[in-house]
């Protein structure tokens, strides 16, 4: 029997870019789910890529490595984490939880960059220009240089974008623009926001941008693990990747890039969320240290690296009789996992009755430390709490704990050590094996957990020896006390 065979649609996932032969729910390379999209959707990306001009090799060392510098946009902390501020034709994703402030900071931006010289334009595909405007009052006066574009269809953003010629465009958000419709030729289907869509949206103003010479800032939502919602594809095809964190209770926001191809992804952003918008923090102590209640059992100062800052917080433990049939862990700002395992260490090693109790332990002021240089000032929270006995107001720790109780060294001790001396700190447990202090800071050096415990007269034995002259904190006069 003949036959003409049919042609065979191939799926490919975006994701991973494997293929089949037919669709299904999730990909089986990858176990990515709706992530199969067919090759004929994909053909008006193909396309556009093969209408771009075709370039010929030409020698790295003719090339001005000038034509890809940074423009600064004006607001400093945002400069600050991308090295400067935005390349012309580079296109940044910001990603953040709903409400967090990423909308206010990127309008803060086009004003800025606007007051500056040169006309920027807003694509707001989910609120309307009645909003934009209502928002933008409570920041300030606008530029009349700074144009809003209402719109969903991504036909009109490339007009707007070929007949206003702006410098800097911000997309909020681009899971609410549609590359077309199914009933279209070639449109990939779906309603804005599926995986053919955000990809396609992407990649036609990635194109775009590159073509043009405009620095584009993509809006994304993030999922419930607070991870950029989408194709993972979406983060490979643009140049920079920022993170916009923070808790909506409280006024600190972090601005950090996690992929960043024009500079290194290390810096961090600070700001506080007010009235009048986004303010730069100047200085974190003031926000992380100002409510700060001294001579309470369980807290204690822990100087953190967040990138190249660092920020010195307060972390707290609270530790009840056990209220259930089994112990809760309760963590806000801390690695649960690592709670579990000083808990253990403590009991293991130093004695302490950390089994059958109920422990919280939290992060004031909203940061979230997840850098296992907290353990050493976690352990020592949690024994204080269970005596019942505060710690010095002046004192701070930083250190990683073993399981055999040794504490171990941890990265940028000197920053750390010079940031607690700034802010007044002036004794500081450290691992033995830390370097010489800042002038004016006493070192207590520590090999396990036990030692640090002794050194503050809480529990255990060991041999803590602080550097320099004066008493050793916890020399008190009788068991249990702090030397003043």
């Amino acid at each position: 029997m003949g036959g003409v065979a049919k042609a065979t649609t191939r799926h490919r996932c975006l994701d991973c870019g494997a293929t089949t032969v037919r669709w299904v729910g999730r990909c089986p390379s990858c176990g990515e789910w709706n992530s199969l999209v067919a090759e004929s959707a994909l053909d008006p990306l193909v396309q556009a890529v093969d209408a771009l001009d075709l370039a010929s090799p030409v020698p790295l060392a003719s090339v001005d490595p000038l034509a890809a510098a940074a423009v600064p946009t004006g607001v400093a902390e945002f400069d600050r984490v991308l090295s400067g501020g935005l390349v012309p034709g580079s296109v940044t994703l910001l990603g953040g939880e709903p409400g967090i402030g990423k909308s206010t900071l990127l309008l803060q931006v086009l004003r800025s960059r606007a007051a500056g010289g040169g006309r920027v334009l807003l694509v707001s595909a989910e609120e309307s220009a009645h909003q934009v405007r209502l928002r933008a009052e409570r920041l300030g006066p606008v530029p009349p240089s700074l144009l809003v574009l209402a719109a969903t269809e991504l036909e009109a953003v490339a007009a707007a974008l070929a007949t206003a010629e702006p410098v800097l465009v911000v997309v909020d958000s681009v899971q609410a623009v549609s590359a077309g419709s199914a009933a279209e030729a070639g449109a990939p289907g779906g309603p804005p926001g599926t995986v053919g869509q955000v990809r396609a949206v992407a990649d036609r103003l990635v194109s775009l941008a590159k073509r043009q010479g405009v620095s584009v800032v993509l809006v994304g939502h993030v999922t419930k693990d607070g991870g950029l919602a989408g194709p993972r594809t979406l983060e490979h095809l643009v140049d920079t990747v920022l993170a916009f964190e923070g808790d909506r209770h409280h006024s600190l926001r972090l601005l950090r890039a996690v992929k960043h191809r024009f500079g290194p992804t290390g810096e961090l952003g600070l700001f506080e969320m007010g009235d009048q918008g986004l303010a730069a923090v100047a200085n974190p102590g003031r926000l992380l240290l100002g409510d700060r209640l001294t001579g309470v059992p369980g807290g204690i100062v822990l100087p953190a690296v967040e990138g190249r800052r660092t920020l010195v917080v307060e972390l707290q433990a609270l530790v009840t009789p056990m209220a259930q049939a089994q112990p809760k862990r309760s963590v806000v700002g801390l690695d649960g996992g690592r709670l579990a395992m000083v808990l253990a260490v403590l009991a293991r090693h130093s004695g302490l009755p950390t089994v059958a109790v109920d422990v919280f332990a939290s992060v004031a002021g909203g940061v979230r430390v997840l850098e296992p240089a907290a353990d050493l000032a976690l352990a020592l929270a949690v024994a204080s709490a269970v005596a019942g006995v505060p710690l010095p107001a002046d004192a701070a720790a930083v250190g990683e704990v073993g399981l055999a109780g040794e504490v171990r060294q941890v990265t940028a001790l000197v920053r750390r050590l010079e940031e607690c001396a700034r802010l007044g700190f002036r004794r500081i447990v450290v691992p033995r094996s830390a370097p010489a202090g800042p002038e004016g800071v006493e070192l207590v050096r520590v090999d396990t957990v036990g030692d640090a415990l002794t050194a503050f007269g809480l529990s255990g034995t060991g041999h803590g020896e602080p550097d320099g002259p004066g008493p050793c904190p916890g020399a008190g006069s009788r068991p249990g006390t702090i030397a003043p």
